[in-house]
């Protein structure tokens, strides 16, 4: 469950970090103004509780530390449902939602579970930190707490879309399996170009 909530943390992220793609700017940016919250005050089947992000505001390319708890009271198997809506702030109080485009922005994932198979594939070994800490990469997950310890992860350079420069931005996350509602997340950043 760690894994997947890092994996559901680092989705959310990789919304506004996008892999290299053609006709996107390249340069230093840095995340600041970084916050987290679950959407029902912690009452769904899985929540975070507790999230820490260092340094604010981060440096890309550059070190983060990640600090995470999950909690789930349920065990879950695929397939794990994400609905993720990304928005940025035009003006002052007005957010406008990014599409999905490739993959990015806001985007349904039929199966998280399938997904992070495709970055891990089944059969191999839990990457670090998470093989350190004895927690799981893949699905089923039982039903329990998992804490990652503070842990070193490396930013690398990316190219940006023009629409995903500087500026605010929200992500809702929202997990489901079948018609049961599991757990909502909410993360909010700023981006700006150093």
């Amino acid at each position: 469950m760690k894994s997947l909530a890092l994996g559901v943390l680092l989705l959310c992220l990789s919304l506004l970090w996008p892999t290299p793609a053609e006709g996107g700017s390249s340069g230093f940016h840095k995340v600041s103004n970084f916050s987290w919250e679950n959407c029902d005050d912690g009452h769904d089947p899985v929540v975070i509780t507790s999230l820490e992000v260092e340094p604010v505001p981060i440096t890309i390319p550059g070190k983060v530390t990640i600090a995470m708890e999950t909690k789930t009271s349920v065990p879950l198997t695929s397939p794990l449902k994400a609905v993720v809506t990304l928005e940025k702030e035009m003006t002052p109080g007005f957010w406008l939602q990014i599409p999905c485009i490739k993959k990015i922005g806001s985007c349904t994932y039929k199966d998280i579970c399938e997904t992070i198979d495709s970055f891990i594939p089944p059969g191999t070994p839990c990457p670090e930190p998470l093989h350190t800490y004895g927690l799981p990469c893949h699905c089923p997950f039982k039903k329990g707490t998992y804490s990652l310890p503070k842990s070193g992860f490396q930013v690398p350079a990316i190219q940006l879309p023009p629409s995903l420069s500087s500026g605010n931005y929200r992500a809702q996350t929202i997990l489901s399996q079948g018609h049961t509602h599991l757990g909502c997340f909410k993360i909010n950043v700023s981006l700006a170009e150093k």
